[in-house]
């Protein structure tokens, strides 16, 4: 791991609780790198992760990181003042996204491991990007492998006991369970879900993110919600 110290962060001592997953967005290593270090960006993360394996540390986890931006889980917003953010180099949907190479993900999950044991962070706060900013993000996206970081004991991955079911669902009850499980999702009838629900698929659904709620999404977050035996 190479110390890579980002002037950007908040001194102030805090209690960690979440773990907050990202990509640069960036065409590549060397200026998401430059961003992240750059005072005038006023942004940065704890930890970059760059494709080849490479971890550089950024800024201590006991100080805060300007990484989520305006962001909300389980009725937080401050989620910056609370988590740790590790960003993976990945040129985003905007430069010719692509998936997360082998190195790069089994760095992540050595790292992210150590980050939820030593925080004690709970599997569900174990987060993307577009998670707690649906709106805005939609990193780490589609193509990154969360049910591999859940095997590995970093976060966690809905099983369902047979096929996926088909057909609609009851939208009414997708925003409750939604906020259930910790989304900004608006009351029903409030304001328009498509957002958070596309977040919700590329987190547990990557193979179609079209943002309609239907039967397979509610049986999925149904597993999520289910307690543990």
């Amino acid at each position: 791991m190479i110390d890579r110290p980002s002037p950007n962060h908040d001194a102030r001592g805090r209690a960690v609780d979440m773990l907050v997953l990202h990509y640069t967005g960036m065409p590549d290593a060397a200026s998401a790198l430059a961003r992240l270090r750059d005072p005038e960006s006023r942004v940065s993360a704890h930890y970059l992760v760059d494709e080849d394996g490479a971890v550089s540390r950024l800024v201590p986890e006991e100080r805060r990181a300007w990484h989520a931006g305006v962001a909300e889980w389980a009725g937080e917003s401050d989620v910056n003042a609370r988590s740790i953010g590790i960003e993976l180099v990945n040129p985003g949907h905007e430069h010719g996204y692509r998936p997360f190479p082998e190195a790069q993900m089994a760095a992540l999950e050595r790292l992210a491991g150590a980050v939820v044991r030593r925080h004690r962070i709970p599997p569900r706060r174990v987060v993307g990007h577009s998670d707690v900013a649906p709106a805005r993000k939609r990193d780490p996206g589609e193509l990154f492998d969360w049910a591999r970081l859940a095997r590995a004991g970093v976060g966690l991955w809905p099983e369902l006991p047979g096929p996926p079911p088909a057909g609609p669902a009851p939208a009414a009850e997708a925003c409750e369970r939604l906020r259930a499980w910790g989304y900004a999702a608006p009351r029903a009838g409030a304001g328009d879900s498509a957002a958070v629900v596309a977040a919700f698929q590329r987190h547990f659904r990557p193979r179609r993110v079209d943002g309609a709620w239907d039967a397979e999404c509610d049986a999925l977050i149904r597993a999520l919600l289910r307690p543990a035996a």
